[in-house]
Formats: structure tokens, C-alpha cells, sequence
């Protein structure tokens, strides 16, 4: 687990996902190479440097908590583009 470089203090984007979803998103940011860590009050931190980056947590964790039809629509959306 990714922890940040000052361990007293929390820095990051809080990112909102369930508890049961947060290991699974926290595993794939990490296969990403997005810095991010699970405090122990279990909460989500992620550590975003740049646009890419916010591209890449925005579309791991929609995967996570949006419906089927709204990932099927934003696809369709992606393709007219």
C-alpha cells in the first residue's frame, strides 16, 4: 500500500466509494501507477499531478459506481465524439 510522504499528514483528492469498492479501486489506481493509500479511517486518498491522471481516477472509479446504462451511454457518447 501506497502510503504518502508525510504519513502525519493527509494530502489528496478524498474519493467517495464504498468501503466494499475502495480495495478494488485502490488496486487498479495502483496497476495505473496514481499514487494512492487506505487510511485507517477508511477512506479512499488519491494523489493527482496531473490531467491524465484525473482522467484515469474519474473513469476507474465511474467503473465502480455507475450504473450499466449510464456506462453504456457514456460510451456511446465517446464513440459519436
Amino acid at each position: 500500500m501506497f502510503k504518502p510522504p508525510n504519513s502525519d499528514t493527509l494530502t489528496g483528492l478524498l474519493v467517495q466509494v464504498s468501503r466494499r469498492d475502495r480495495w478494488q479501486v485502490h488496486r487498479r489506481l495502483q496497476e495505473l501507477k496514481i499514487p494512492c493509500w487506505c487510511p485507517a479511517d477508511g477512506s479512499l486518498r488519491v494523489e493527482i499531478n496531473n490531467s491524465i491522471e484525473a482522467v484515469l481516477v474519474r473513469s476507474t472509479v465511474l467503473q465502480f459506481i455507475a450504473s450499466r446504462a449510464e456506462l453504456v451511454d457514456w460510451l456511446q457518447r465517446c464513440w459519436q465524439v
